[in-house]
């Protein structure tokens, strides 16, 4: 069973379509992975096992029947817990849900339910998805696999974490300016961020509406191009939904051809403030790139400069506006102060005992930024820089079919180490930040390792809509990675051999 959940999500989909494994053995062998590690890694909020193993063994009975189901009926897969699910707890990581069961479920975890795809459980995040490192979650941080005294990255740690440590062979996570991205470049991951829209965000407990989008996690690129495929399509409930298909992800990843295309690497995201090694990790990747047929072009985006002063405004603004819900009167939890508990008493207690430091830091930022006098000062001059940024991308996008740069600075931080220090937190989201202020798509994908022996990577950006490129670069380029090294990147990863 040890071999069998290293195995990538497409090789056990064969397995499962040849009989050769049920859905029950492959469910039972990931919740086994679960009870060996996960007491070090704490990836899971909350595991289905019942729901899991009842939901894989009804994909067997119907498999042994001859019905005709998804390909990915069977195999199992891990859910962010800011996406609503009607059977088990969705607490954003935050006190202020800590047991509520949601009435419905989101979009997406309908489709992976109407897909056959078995929910392991629920993944650990930032408080709110708000963090670069798991670290605010107020259940305790994640760690990751490669090592367990540094960060798995944020807000989405525990998807990239449950992935790494082969607990899930896939995953769901949310990006707003990273959150896919940065977990999967600091765990040696592969995570996607589609283009806004994509994938609708109903049932998703939002954070900032105009940035939020849910994506992929896994270890190589086509598995993550079969689970877009899967989640994404228009959805009535969401008003930011796309009407029109993207095309099959799956297919674009299986052409492994990149001769004629124009890579253009983003000037202002590449040299200082990067590591050395992951920058020469970022070098020899786009060296292999030019190698295989690719035109390397550098393009301009000055008005990156300013992306993470508009994007710290934006967000809060809009994420003080979407949390203003949790006021102890409709769900979630109520703390009622001595004397004279009237709803003003009540909702100030609920929130002060409910939300953690992070949370009450933006929700602070956000507010002034929106309040009478300060909104054209700030929160209208941010959306102005986002309106350059917009146009930075438009105009790199006649020079070049996908922009590239690293998908971080530095590799995995210690945990703790930044804690103190909000503002060096928040740079860690210096390259992904501006793909979410533009709605465009965004790929992160290992390659190498870097300072520390912890995994580098690679960010690929496309236009709006046009996904699929990432996906057609992305697999090609993980190719000849592995090429290069003879296996693939997850596989150089020390053995993760804990109990709980």
């Amino acid at each position: 069973m040890s071999e069998l959940i290293r195995k990538n999500a497409s090789e056990l989909v064969a397995l499962l379509k040849k009989g050769e494994v049920s859905s029950v053995e492959l469910t039972q062998a990931h919740l086994d992975r679960t009870a060996q590690v996960d007491g070090a890694v704490h990836s899971y909020l909350h595991v289905g096992q019942e729901a899991a193993l009842a939901a894989a063994a009804d994909i067997d009975r119907r498999r042994a029947a001859g019905e005709k189901l998804h390909d990915l009926a069977g195999l199992p897969i891990a859910v962010k817990d800011n996406l609503t699910t009607t059977d088990a707890p969705t607490t954003s990581g935050s006190k202020i849900l800590e047991g509520w069961i949601p009435q419905y479920d989101a979009t997406v975890v309908k489709k992976l339910r109407a897909a056959g795809m078995p929910i392991l459980g629920k993944t650990n995040l930032d408080e709110f998805a708000m963090g670069s490192s798991t670290e605010f979650s107020a259940y305790g941080p994640s760690k990751n696999p490669w090592d367990l005294s540094r960060i798995p990255g944020g807000s989405g740690g525990g998807s990239s974490s449950v992935v790494a440590s082969f607990q899930a062979p896939l995953a769901i996570g949310s990006d707003t300016g990273g959150s896919i991205r940065y977990p999967a470049f600091v765990t040696g991951t592969v995570g996607t961020k589609p283009t806004y829209g994509a994938v609708s965000r109903y049932g998703l407990v939002a954070l900032a509406s105009s940035l939020d989008q849910i994506g992929p996690v896994s270890r190589n690129v086509l598995d993550a191009a079969l689970l877009q495929d899967v989640i994404a399509g228009h959805d009535p409930h969401d008003s930011t939904s796309l009407p029109e298909s993207l095309g099959s992800m799956t297919e674009a990843a299986k052409k492994l051809d990149v001769k004629g295309m124009r890579i253009g690497v983003i000037k202002q995201l590449t040299g200082e403030g990067f590591q050395p090694g992951v920058s020469a990790r970022f070098n020899e990747s786009i060296e292999l790139l030019k190698n295989a047929g690719a035109e390397i072009v550098e393009v301009s985006c000055p008005s990156f400069e300013y992306a993470i002063a508009a994007y710290y405004l934006i967000l809060p603004a809009e994420a003080s506006s979407n949390l203003a819900k949790f006021d102890s009167v409709r769900f979630g939890m109520r703390v009622t102060p001595e004397g004279s508990p009237t709803i003003e008493r009540v909702m100030a207690a609920t929130r002060e005992a409910g939300f953690g430091p992070e949370v009450k830091r933006r929700i602070i930022l956000g507010t002034y930024a929106l309040s009478s006098g300060y909104y054209d000062a700030y929160y209208g001059a941010a959306q102005k820089v986002r309106t350059l940024i917009q146009r930075d991308f438009d105009a790199a996008f006649t020079k070049a079919d996908v922009l590239v740069s690293p998908t971080a600075p530095t590799t995995a931080f210690k945990l703790g180490e930044k804690l103190e220090d909000p503002l060096a937190m928040y740079l860690n989201d210096i390259a992904t930040i501006p793909a979410n202020l533009a709605g465009i798509p965004g790929m992160a994908i290992p390659n190498g390792i870097a300072e520390n022996n912890m995994p580098s990577g690679i960010q690929l950006l496309a236009p709006a809509r046009a996904d699929a490129r990432l996906y057609q670069v992305g697999a090609a380029l993980e190719k000849m990675h592995e090429e290069v090294w003879g296996k693939r990147m997850i596989d150089f990863a020390p053995e993760l051999e804990v109990s709980n």
